[in-house]
């Protein structure tokens, strides 16, 4: 069996009826991803004493949980999810061995990670060049919920995916690589983001 002779959905079916050939295909087709969100969580996890051992098999504990809830009606690519489910593990992992928990992202939005080539925080962004901050106005937690539906709302199904990637802390060149498309349609596709989040952020200042 060659994974290049199925789609995602037939393996997905198979891997259901508990064929393990099909979990094995799967596997070998997007072992990488866990490879990318592994590297991510490789400097916390030395700090904390977190073997790279260890870590992979949550990685692996991820992929299994994808596996085990996707749900294609959900209009989902099933790559996004195994990226999502295998993020979540490493981040319960790192934040379980105790001394994390000041990483955890300020809100929903992740501000201050770094995106790009250029390595800018969100915040800078999609700031208002006539406000230092675009959030000035939000202190409350409901309030940050609240902004990120309406991100959710306003976004397309494609762009919220980028977008959950992208505050998961995936790279353009990653997130390309994890849904299959070139660094320049991402690119476009996190511009019409910010356009997106800008004017969101003008409604509620």
């Amino acid at each position: 069996m060659d994974y290049k002779e199925y789609s995602d959905s037939e393996l997905y079916s198979m891997v259901c009826e508990a064929n393990e050939d099909a979990k094995d295909l799967l596997y070998g087709k997007y072992k990488y991803i866990i490879d990318i969100v592994v590297k991510k969580y490789i400097y916390a996890a030395r700090k904390l004493g977190v073997e790279y051992n260890d870590l992979y098999q949550e990685g692996l504990v991820g992929f299994a949980d994808a596996l085990n809830c996707y749900d294609e009606k959900k209009n989902v690519q099933l790559s996004t999810f195994i990226s999502l489910c295998v993020d979540r593990r490493l981040q319960n992992t790192i934040l379980k061995a105790g001394r994390f928990k000041n990483k955890i992202l300020l809100d929903s939005l992740s501000l201050d990670h770094e995106y790009g080539e250029q390595q800018i925080p969100l915040r800078e962004m999609i700031k208002d060049q006539k406000n230092s901050d675009p959030l000035l106005g939000i202190t409350k937690q409901e309030e940050f919920d609240e902004l990120y539906m309406e991100i959710k709302k306003e976004l397309s199904t494609q762009e919220f995916e980028v977008y959950e990637l992208m505050i998961h802390g995936l790279r353009y060149h990653d997130i390309a690589l994890v849904l299959n498309k070139t660094p320049k349609q991402v690119d476009n596709t996190i511009q019409r983001i910010k356009n997106k989040i800008r004017a969101i952020l003008g409604k509620v200042q």
